[in-house]
Formats: structure tokens, C-alpha cells, sequence
């Protein structure tokens, strides 16, 4: 039978490259890690590595027990949770994960709420993008994640028990003088001649500008790529370009920018905003409290941030700023 902890000591060589940085890793000599690799490779009846001048490589054998390896940290690592869980329920300890929009929107009025009312619970968050989040729910790091996805890209994964908090559409981020305001309806087919401000290292913002405007009949011409919202928002009032973005994303928005809805007949994706947790799991008391609060708090940002009786007032030839 094969050695679980020579196992975990394989996965981990194969991930860094070397048996000097997995045993490192694993808190142990590179003659202890050595030894174990062999007494493995024994147990296996076949070579699992191959040892180069620097680091090492795996044979099939050993890349086929390496994905073996991965599972099984995974599964140890949510039993270390489970039963980390327990323990922190008396200390009362809740873990969130989130993504950037929603830790600038959503989360922050959620966790006043909950701290008021549960002053005794400790709450951490952890952030990170969809893959890495959906790995901390898988591994038992957090109880409860933020996710987000678009049509094209729906979060589909038996193991995570999914609640759908709201509906993020997409805007269109202009400066405040444009002309582009007084339309009577927004198309992105009108759009056409426009400079863009997009997202940059292939953001999903970017994805959705591409995949949008070649739904409407065009290529973007892309006039800056910028690393967060605000940024973005500080090229469109510089008149270097318009943007599109999720509402949510916009929640602090520059005095010197507004925000245009589109109609629904145009294709601007709209984004769902998930509540997620582990299906194998049961929720703790925390995790529950915090779900609820999150649903609540959920109502309040649906419609958010689109001052209609503006965009009204300017759409009918008025001057007005936010």
C-alpha cells in the first residue's frame, strides 16, 4: 500500500520543481525527502521522477499519482477545516471569501451589520479571484464565498451549493459632458467610432467589452488598458475614452463620470452575483447569520447607483451633475 505522507511529498516535488523545495516545504532534510522518494518509487514498483541536473521531472507513472496526491491534500485539508470549524464555533470565528467588487460593495455594509449584532464572532475574509476562492471553499479555508459569473462562463460545480444574491449589469461609463447622454436610448451598435478604456492582463472586463462589441457588428479600438476601476474612470473623464463595467464595480464613482444604462435588448452581459459555500459541508451558525445578512444587504444594491432622475433630466436636454 502506498504511503500517504510519501505521497503528499511526491505531489509537492512535482508542484515545485525539486525534492530540496518540497522538503522544505514539508519541514524536512532533502536526505530525509530523498529517502522517502525512493522507499515510494519501491512501493510504486516503478521510477516516479526523473532526477535532472536542476530539480526533477515526473515519469507517467508519477504524474498519474500525482493528481492522486492533489485529492487527497484536498480532502485533508477540508478535514483539518472540519474539525477547525468546531473548535473556532466556541471562539466564534467566521470565513468569508470575496473578489474586489464585491469587498468594495456588497461585503463591507454586510459585515457592520453582522459585527453589531454578533460582537463576539470573529470575522476574516479572504480574497482572491473565481478559481482561487472556489479552491478555499473546496479545501474548508473559507465557509462561505462571493463568486461571480456571466453566461459564458457559469460556476458549475456539483461540490458548492450556489445562492443567487443579485443580478450586476453592465454600464457604460462616460464623462460627464458627453453628448452620448442626451440619446434617447443607448446602443452599442452606435458605439462603433468610439475610444475605449478597458481592463488590462485580460481581465474578465475585457472579455466582456470584446465579446459585447462583437455582438453588436465591431472591434473596439482600445485606448488605454487600465489596472482597476478607478483608474478606468479617471481615463473617461480625461476624455481619453469610454468604458463599459459592472455596476457594482462603480459603487465610488468620480463626480466627473456617469453612468448610462443600456436598454434590454441590447448585448451588454449582466453578471450574477453567488453566494457559495461547500455542499458537503453544513453551514455553522455564523456562516448561516452572515447568509442572511448578505440576501438583505443584496435587495439594497439591486437598481444601485444609476441616478435615473438624472439621466431623465439630461435625456430631456438638462445640464445637470451629480
Amino acid at each position: 500500500m502506498l504511503n500517504v505522507r510519501r505521497l503528499l511529498l511526491l505531489t509537492e516535488a512535482a508542484e515545485r520543481g525539486s525534492l530540496t523545495a518540497a522538503a522544505e516545504a514539508l519541514g524536512m532534510t532533502t536526505s530525509a525527502a530523498s529517502q522517502q522518494m525512493s522507499q515510494l518509487e519501491r512501493e510504486a514498483g516503478q521510477p516516479l521522477i526523473e532526477r535532472l541536473p536542476r530539480g526533477i521531472r515526473t515519469t507517467p507513472a508519477g504524474a498519474a499519482l500525482v493528481e492522486r496526491g492533489q485529492s487527497i491534500r484536498r480532502e485533508l485539508r477540508a478535514a483539518e477545516a472540519d474539525l477547525d470549524a468546531f473548535t473556532d464555533l466556541d471562539q466564534g470565528t467566521l470565513r468569508l471569501g470575496s473578489f474586489p467588487t464585491a469587498s468594495a460593495s456588497l461585503l463591507p455594509l454586510a459585515l457592520t451589520r453582522f459585527s453589531r449584532r454578533y460582537p463576539g464572532v470573529r470575522t476574516v475574509v479572504r480574497a482572491g479571484v473565481l478559481d482561487q476562492l472556489r479552491e478555499m471553499l473546496h479545501t474548508g479555508e473559507v465557509e462561505k464565498a462571493l463568486l461571480w459569473d456571466y453566461e459564458w462562463n457559469r460556476v458549475n460545480d456539483d461540490a458548492l451549493a450556489l445562492t443567487h444574491l443579485l443580478d450586476d449589469p453592465t454600464v457604460l461609463v462616460v464623462p460627464a459632458d458627453s453628448p452620448l447622454r442626451t440619446l434617447p436610448s443607448l446602443r452599442l451598435s452606435d458605439l462603433a467610432d468610439q475610444e475605449w478604456i478597458t481592463r488590462a492582463d485580460n481581465h474578465p472586463v475585457a472579455d466582456v467589452l470584446r465579446r459585447s462589441c462583437h455582438r453588436a457588428g465591431f472591434e473596439p479600438r482600445i485606448a488605454y488598458a487600465s489596472h482597476d476601476y478607478q483608474e478606468a474612470q479617471a481615463m473617461v473623464a480625461a476624455g481619453l475614452g469610454i468604458a463599459l463595467a459592472p455596476r457594482l464595480a462603480l459603487t465610488s464613482r468620480r463626480s466627473d463620470v456617469r453612468l448610462l444604462p443600456f436598454g434590454s435588448d441590447v448585448p451588454a452581459p449582466t453578471r450574477r452575483i453567488l453566494l457559495a459555500r461547500a455542499a458537503s459541508r453544513e453551514a455553522t451558525p455564523p456562516a448561516q447569520a452572515m447568509a442572511a445578512i448578505l440576501r438583505t444587504v443584496a435587495q439594497k444594491f439591486t437598481g444601485a447607483d444609476l441616478d435615473r432622475t438624472q439621466l431623465g433630466a439630461v435625456r430631456r436636454g438638462g445640464q445637470g451633475r451629480a
